[in-house]
């Protein structure tokens, strides 16, 4: 599993002209769901962003995470996050986990952040979405399962 992870001033998604989604502070979270992912991948990444230490303290440093900011997500599925590019103009996306597999692990991902009392808020997956991002300092960072230590 893949994510990009925005520290934002303000997100939001748009579908259809309607806005689904909308969050002030927090994280927007971009997430690649690849066809192998397990449960160990999302646990794994869901505790990564909850402990992420990327908002500034009164120092101005890197030192508080989402809780302790009070901030909120905004989760949109982004299955081009494995687009593999190696050959010619045209990604291919054969690594990308198809919606049988993605969509169940992209919902437990929306209800184990919710149970955690974090707010969120989230896209449609596979919708066409219009996306907005204020991204704050600018931080993005990428996030990856398969880098996960192995003890």
């Amino acid at each position: 599993m893949r994510v990009i992870l925005q520290r934002v001033s303000y997100g939001s998604v748009v579908i259809d002209g309607d806005t689904v989604g909308e969050i002030d502070h927090g994280f927007v979270v971009l997430v690649g769901i690849k066809h192998d992912d397990t449960a160990a991948d999302l646990n794994y990444l869901v505790d990564k962003i909850r402990g992420m230490r990327i908002f500034t303290d009164s120092q101005g440093r890197f030192n508080d995470s989402l809780e302790d900011v009070s901030g909120a997500l905004l989760i949109i599925s982004q299955f081009t996050l494995y687009a593999d590019t190696r050959k010619g103009k045209r990604p291919g996306f054969t690594e990308s986990a198809r919606p049988e597999t993605a969509i169940p692990l992209y919902e437990q991902c929306i209800a184990k952040f919710k149970s955690h009392a974090i707010p969120v808020q989230c896209g449609v997956f596979g919708a066409d979405m219009k996306v907005t991002i204020h991204n704050d300092g600018p931080v993005t960072i990428m996030l990856d399962s398969e880098d996960k230590v192995k003890r």
